[in-house]
Parts: structure tokens; C-alpha cells; sequence
């Protein structure tokens, strides 16, 4: 019973195991390739500020006045969708992570949309 990842869109809720609040993805990397109207996301979605926003406080960063801003600084994302890709980009799926530089991983909790889209 092999479990089949989802394709993620805009929209994707997203939390990262040292910020404090939730953020959602926004997809810049292609605007053609849709589900729900919403574009479908890719590896190259990793710009801070643009694609992906600030999880709040982050927790590798204490201070004597509590924790310092999130400022994103993403990496690569990993376990993207084997064969799937708009452009040559792979797509994203609910089980994809993306790591921080400041020591962060990054997760999917919600999918975007509403279909079931399954890929490899």
C-alpha cells in the first residue's frame, strides 16, 4: 500500500520545525501548468519573501528579548516528484521539505487545493 504523493499549488500551507507561525507557499516558478487556478509549485519556489514568507520567531535564534524574526533562507528542495516536471523543474508534493541555512526544515501541511493528484 504504497502511499502516492500529492501535488502541491499556491496557496500550500507550510511550517518549518523552528518557526513559531505557519506560512503559505506562493508559486512564482510558472504560472501555466494549474490546479484549482491555483499554478502548480516547483523546485524553483524557493525564494524567501517571494515564494515562501516569514514562519514567525525562529527558535535557533534566542535573545535576551525573545527570539529574532524568521528570515527564510532556503536551500534545496528534496523529495520532489521523481518524473513529474513543468520545464524541466521538478513539481512539489505534500511530502516534499526544504532546508533552512539557519538550521530549519520546512514542510508541507496542506496540500492548496482540493483534487487528488498523485504522482511518482
Amino acid at each position: 500500500n504504497l502511499y502516492m504523493p500529492n501535488i502541491i499549488t499556491s496557496t500550500a500551507e507550510l511550517i518549518c520545525n523552528q518557526g513559531s507561525t505557519k506560512s503559505n507557499l506562493t508559486v512564482t516558478s510558472q504560472t501555466f501548468t494549474t490546479i484549482e487556478e491555483k499554478p502548480i509549485a516547483t523546485e524553483e519556489d524557493k525564494q524567501a519573501n517571494v515564494n515562501i514568507l516569514s514562519f514567525g520567531q525562529c527558535k535557533l535564534k534566542p535573545t535576551s528579548g525573545g527570539y529574532l524574526p524568521c528570515v527564510p533562507c532556503l536551500i534545496k528542495w528534496e523529495n520532489t516528484a521523481k518524473n513529474t516536471t513543468i520545464n524541466e523543474m521538478k513539481i512539489l508534493t505534500d511530502e516534499s521539505t526544504c532546508n533552512c541555512a539557519i538550521g530549519g526544515k520546512i514542510s508541507v501541511t496542506d496540500r492548496g487545493h482540493n483534487e487528488n493528484h498523485k504522482v511518482e
